[in-house]
């Protein structure tokens, strides 16, 4: 083992440790359920916001280093679109959710919907979100690997193993003080990097780079399908944020959540910047490297000693922590609480912990799995994820908060049928990420079959006990039925460029929610229709 990995090795390993004790202590605030799991919602804003900021800034930091080193600057796109994701979700989500007492998304689905469909979503979301921790540790694996010489896939299992120990301590009250830490230690991995830059390449260097390889600074470098399909998945998440609401939700009070999801905006920003700017400088020092994550050591280890080195990637693990525990925890609070409760109607509190702590167990070993498959691309695996959890739940959640008619049947037959399409689409397409079967992203493929699945099921199960809503309350719906027809036209009539362009998908996918909103307002309970007449 090199200096380089004895250092980083080390202040992980004691970093951790320190986290472990605090999280022992933490215990002692979760004498019940509620508290393992929200916090007792006694969360301050800062405390929301420092967790917010090391959920999303972290992980978004690492995809955009690997970005921009194989892409260039469009890699800010990526920062954008999850930067206005945490907006609307202070601005519209966070308050009514609360009224909810929401704490997961697929508990949200269960409570409306039963047993089986909490079994299902909770099950489904559990097994996505190991796919995001993999997408954060890779980062610290590669760091591992090259320091080491130990492989991707071990490095990959040391760093879920780590995550699974620290994680058995003291639930959500640990991820909140881990949160606060990290962003001290976020902190000092930008001015350890800063001093790297200046070292190597500078502003200089960039600006050569920019002569040399100007296809690095071109804003639409990663390709406009992908960057649409970023936009496009953050903007779908805002109402499937389940690991962001469980923090935010901890707090005392709607507000205090709102506050703290805004502050967390702000302390986004370094993320985006510093990202972008190490991934440009490890492209002009460690240049033709195929993995963006191995050529960041690479490069620090060209211009840095090895203690400097060592504390900026205990900055990438604490990007690890941040978002790959809270990642791991809320996936097994689905598993373990809601899958738990559904499958076991009559535990208790204690016991649901019990089966979440198992499900840690159980997904720190998909975590290791999915390690195993593919040890690159950490964008992609955040993408993948986002793509199978939502093409299972978007639907149901709209529909638990917006369509009182949708069956027990339609939700469990668009959790399956949106999870399998999307699934079947990137297998269809050789899982790349980014060349997709028929040109068309699995995500537009997945949500569409779901909305259109829980449509179709419901309208058929629930005929006789639906009507058409009258006109005098139909206007909105008018209108976005002439959005969902104008969208069709423009596909038809533009089909080859936007085809070509890989835009063909996305417009239908705008087209299949422009009509299932017209549904929504148009095919309503028989009795609900009634009472909107007599009061009309």
């Amino acid at each position: 083992m090199s200096a380089y990995g004895a250092w980083t090795i080390g202040f992980a390993l004691i970093y951790t440790l320190a986290l472990i004790i605090v999280g022992n202590v933490a215990k002692r605030k979760t004498t019940r359920g509620d508290g393992y799991f929200v916090g007792g919602r006694n969360f301050r804003w800062w405390t929301v916001a420092f967790c917010i900021t090391g959920l999303f800034s972290g992980s978004t930091y690492i995809s955009i280093v690997e970005l921009s080193y194989l892409t260039g600057v469009s890699a800010v796109w990526y920062g954008v679109a999850e930067t206005i994701q945490v907006l609307i979700i202070a601005l519209l989500i966070i308050k009514p959710f609360r009224k909810k007492m929401l704490t997961t998304v697929s508990g949200l689905i269960g409570d409306r919907y039963g047993r089986g469909a909490k079994a299902l979503s909770g099950a489904i979301t559990a097994f996505a979100f190991p796919m995001w921790s993999v997408a954060t540790a890779i980062a610290f694996a590669s760091a591992f690997h090259v320091f080491t010489g130990i492989s991707l896939s071990v490095s990959v299992a040391f760093t879920a193993l780590l995550l699974f120990i620290y994680l058995q301590a003291g639930g959500m009250w640990s991820v909140a003080f881990t949160q606060t830490m990290n962003t001290i230690v976020f902190a000092l991995m930008f001015i350890v990097g800063a001093i790297a830059f200046f070292i190597n390449p500078g502003i200089s260097g960039i600006q050569q780079l920019a002569v040399d390889r100007p296809e690095l600074f071109d804003f639409g470098g990663a390709g406009l399908q992908v960057i649409l399909v970023w936009f496009g998945t953050f903007f779908v998440n805002v109402i499937l944020a389940q690991a962001a609401f469980q923090m935010a939700l901890s707090a005392k009070s709607p507000e205090e959540g709102q506050k703290g999801l805004i502050i967390a905006e702000i302390m986004s920003l370094p993320f985006i910047f510093f990202g972008v700017l190490f991934g440009l400088s490890a492209a002009v020092v460690v240049p033709g490297e195929s993995l963006g994550l191995v050529a960041l050591p690479l490069y620090l280890m060209e211009v840095l000693p090895a203690p400097l080195v060592g504390l900026f990637f205990l900055g990438i693990w604490a990007c690890a922590l941040g978002w790959g525990a809270p990642c791991q925890f809320s996936g097994a609070t689905s598993l373990g609480k809601d899958t738990g409760s559904a499958i076991f109607p009559q535990a208790n509190p204690e016991q649901l912990v019990k089966y979440t702590k198992w499900s840690l167990l159980i997904l720190t070993g998909l975590m290791i799995v999915f390690g195993t498959l593919r040890t690159e691309q950490s964008a992609w695996w955040n993408v993948f994820a986002w793509t199978i959890r939502n093409s299972a739940t978007f639907a149901p959640v709209v529909a638990a908060i917006f369509w009182p008619l949708v069956t027990r049947s339609a939700v469990v037959s668009s959790l399956a049928t949106g999870f399998t399409s999307g699934l079947l689409w990137y297998h269809l397409g050789g899982w790349a990420p980014d060349q997709f079967f028929l040109n068309i992203h699995p995500v537009w493929i997945g949500m569409s079959v779901n909305i259109a699945t829980i449509v179709f099921v419901t309208v058929l199960t629930t005929l006789g006990k639906w009507s058409i809503q009258p006109k005098e309350k139909a206007a909105k719906g008018f209108g976005f039925l002439a959005v969902g027809i104008v969208l069709v036209a423009i596909n038809v009539a533009y089909f080859q460029p936007l085809y070509e362009q890989g835009l063909f998908g996305l417009v239908a996918f705008a087209a299949v929610i422009a009509f299932f909103i017209t549904t929504m307002l148009f095919v309503r309970e028989k009795d609900t229709a009634h009472r909107i007449a007599k009061t009309a």
